[in-house]
């Protein structure tokens, strides 16, 4: 990984989101630099989901303090962002991978329109020209571009994620947020996917906030990565070094779990 740039381009600070009694996120800091993969991981109900929803805004944080350093250099507070701003934001410089691909495509509108849609909310408005944007795209994301055409009922739950990612990514994006995105797929199915997400962060110098409770995502995707239990951060670090030499306890029951012994 290339040295980051000095400025982060999402700045965290004791971030909080609590529901009720049940454990939301508390108090959690880091900083994101540009193109770098920065991966989430814990069990069901650690609260990496609420962290990731607080963090990309769709959910109210509760206190803390969270910014973002915008395309043009400015420092914009993300909590004193108003409504019409936040959504411009994700339309342009930020995209949502959902776990489920059903959650974040259009079911009713052809592959190609799934991705020419974002284009034409930034303003595009030359239909050539965007149809040929989304056959690139299906290609990029290893879809046959030949079915452009088709609802993406028509794909495999594999397929239907990698049309997801190109919906996210065909506008440019320097900030990807994703919910476990290989969550429910084939291994093979998700090995496939690993690798085209890790050539298209690396070739598009995407920064990218993963939550994933798979510890074999985070090695081949994170550059660093926070480990949470209720709610809380209990470990954070380069990636090699938190899974070769996990420190705290728990983070060494969720390597062990996972690697032979």
């Amino acid at each position: 990984m290339s040295t980051p740039h000095s400025m982060p381009l999402l700045s965290a600070r004791a971030i909080t989101k609590q529901y009720g009694g049940r454990n939301g996120c508390t108090n959690v800091s880091f900083d994101l630099y540009p193109g770098e993969v920065l991966c989430i991981v814990g069990e069901s109900g650690s609260g990496k989901t609420t962290l990731l929803n607080a963090l990309s805004l769709r959910t109210e944080c509760d206190s803390g303090e969270l910014h973002y350093t915008s395309a043009n250099g400015d420092t914009i507070d993300l909590l004193a962002l108003s409504e019409p701003r936040r959504r411009m934001l994700m339309r342009t410089e930020w995209g949502f991978v959902q776990q489920n691909p059903r959650d974040g495509l259009r079911n009713t509108v052809s592959a190609g329109a799934n991705i020419g849609e974002p284009l034409m909310a930034v303003g595009a408005r030359h239909y050539g020209n965007i149809r040929a944007t989304a056959t690139d795209w299906m290609q990029r994301v290893e879809l046959d571009p030949l079915r452009i055409d088709e609802l993406p009922r028509a794909f495999s739950g594999g397929m239907q994620q990698r049309l997801q990612i190109a919906r996210n990514l065909v506008t440019g994006p320097r900030l990807v947020f994703m919910d476990e995105p290989t969550a429910g797929l084939d291994v093979s199915v998700q090995a496939r996917l690993l690798d085209l997400l890790r050539s298209l962060t690396t070739s598009l110098h995407l920064s990218v906030l993963i939550v994933t409770h798979d510890i074999g995502v985070a090695r081949l995707l994170a550059h660093r990565l926070m480990v949470m239990q209720g709610g809380e951060v209990v470990e954070a670090g380069l990636t090699d070094q938190v899974l070769d030499d996990p420190q705290h306890p728990y983070t060494q029951t969720l390597v062990s779990s996972v690697l032979p012994v």
